[in-house]
């Protein structure tokens, strides 16, 4: 009681797109104000309250806030574990009991009843959990299992996947044999995937741990995903990129003679460790490419983000990227595009300059051309950004762009802040936009 649960349930049913359940509503609903049904008796409601959490549970995928009691029940616990990711919202009881106090709630009457409640549901609640979180945004990083300040946890023997280059400034996260990988895009090559799949010495026990940036997260999922028809894998992302966007999501990927990432596979990582003091060495230029990011992010969810301190920052960009991977896993149904806000131009200016043009230069300028294509205004990208046009070959640009794996012709733009839409642009349009940003 008083933990937030109906207030913070319905945050996160609106940022996964899915239907919120309060349960005590429910049952008011169908059979009456819940002080009534404590007076004819705590086990009957109980177990009305079993029946109509049996109903939800059966129903659409949805977030349901659980009476403080429900948890009580060993048949509840049973169907929870079975059919749901339940996370148990830890608050502390002063706070509680400011929320509750002279309510109407049946044992919520007497503050030393209160608290004795408190303490003696603690062991329970926390037995019951796959996860705790504190706020919306905690609720959405541990539906993906992000966790900050965290360790990486393999449960079995680990390998380590590493960009060469972070090795040589932070020691590899876990125990094991470690892969040098080569930094950036070098490292999305087939030939590189071959190397690793030689080199693995585990059998399906095993887990692969990337540690580097998103290239390295992306390769390192990639070989996951492949290696013995799928392994189990941790990502600890070492920059800005990775830690608000790349390694979140279960996207994985390496590029081809084609273009980016047209060889990939969804597979979620079992843990995302972000340690935001692995950031310290990181250059200015990759957290510049970070940066666009973290505007993007904010462009998509309405808010100036990157005005946080830096902590904050990050944790919530993971949280929404979390909370739309959550709505449409494996990109079927649309929301999930959002996330392509200027990929689209940026991975075509990638691939017309012969990536030469940084992954993170890249989206700040399909930033730009997104936002003027959608009438916005862009004083954001330019001012903390700063993007200037590109050396690139137009052609070779427009071509990427026309069989980007998204759908030609496809776009996410901004009907306003907050407001993303996946739509159609005719090409002169869209070449105008392009052009604009090359030199």
């Amino acid at each position: 009681m008083g933990a937030g649960k109906s207030t913070v349930g319905a945050r996160v049913a609106e940022l996964t797109a899915r239907p919120f359940v309060d349960l005590d509503r429910l049952i008011e609903r169908r059979h009456g104000p819940i002080p009534e049904l404590f007076e004819r008796g705590e086990p009957e409601f109980r177990q009305i309250e079993e029946g109509i959490l049996a109903e939800a549970l059966v129903g659409p995928d949805a977030v349901i806030a659980l009476g403080g009691g429900a948890v009580l029940s060993p048949l509840n616990r049973e169907r929870l574990r079975a059919r749901a990711f339940t996370v148990f919202l830890d608050v502390d009881v002063e706070a509680a009991w400011e929320r509750v106090r002279g309510s109407d709630r049946p044992l919520a009457r007497r503050e030393d009843d209160f608290r004795r409640l408190y303490t003696s549901r603690q062991e329970v609640y926390a037995g019951a959990a796959d996860a705790a979180a504190r706020d919306a945004d905690g609720v959405l990083l541990a539906g993906l299992a992000v966790e900050l300040g965290a360790r990486a946890a393999p449960t079995g023997p680990a390998e380590v996947i590493a960009d060469g280059s972070v090795l040589e400034l932070h020691p590899a996260p876990v125990a094991g044999p470690v892969h040098r990988l080569p930094s950036g895009e070098a490292a999305k090559a087939l030939a590189v995937v071959e190397r690793l799949w030689a080199e693995l010495a585990f059998g399906r026990d095993g887990t692969v741990v990337a540690f580097g940036g998103g290239c390295t997260t992306d390769v390192a999922g990639f070989v996951a995903a492949t290696y013995l028809r799928g392994v189990p894998w941790i990502a600890v992302p070492t920059t800005l990129t990775g830690q608000v966007d790349a390694a979140i999501g279960g996207k994985t990927g390496i590029n081809t003679a084609d273009g980016k990432n047209l060889a990939g596979a969804f597979h979620f990582p079992e843990q995302v460790v972000i340690d935001p003091d692995l950031l310290a060495t990181l250059p200015a230029a990759e957290r510049r490419a970070g940066m666009a990011e973290v505007v993007k992010t904010g462009l998509l969810a309405g808010r100036p983000v990157w005005e946080l301190p830096e902590e904050e920052m990050i944790r919530a960009c993971a949280a929404y990227k979390a909370g739309v991977v959550l709505s449409d896993p494996y990109e079927t149904e649309g929301r999930r595009a959002w996330l392509n806000l200027g990929h689209t131009f940026a991975h075509a200016l990638e691939a017309g300059s012969g990536y030469r043009v940084s992954h993170g230069e890249a989206v700040a300028l399909g930033l730009l051309a997104a936002l003027r294509l959608s009438g916005q205004p862009t004083d954001a990208v330019e001012e903390l950004l700063r993007p200037e046009p590109v050396e690139a070959d137009l052609d070779a640009a427009w071509a990427a762009l026309k069989r980007d794996k998204k759908g030609e012709g496809v776009f996410v733009l901004l009907e306003a802040p907050g407001k993303p839409v996946v739509t159609t642009v005719a090409d002169a349009d869209a070449r105008a936009a392009l052009a604009a940003v090359v030199r």
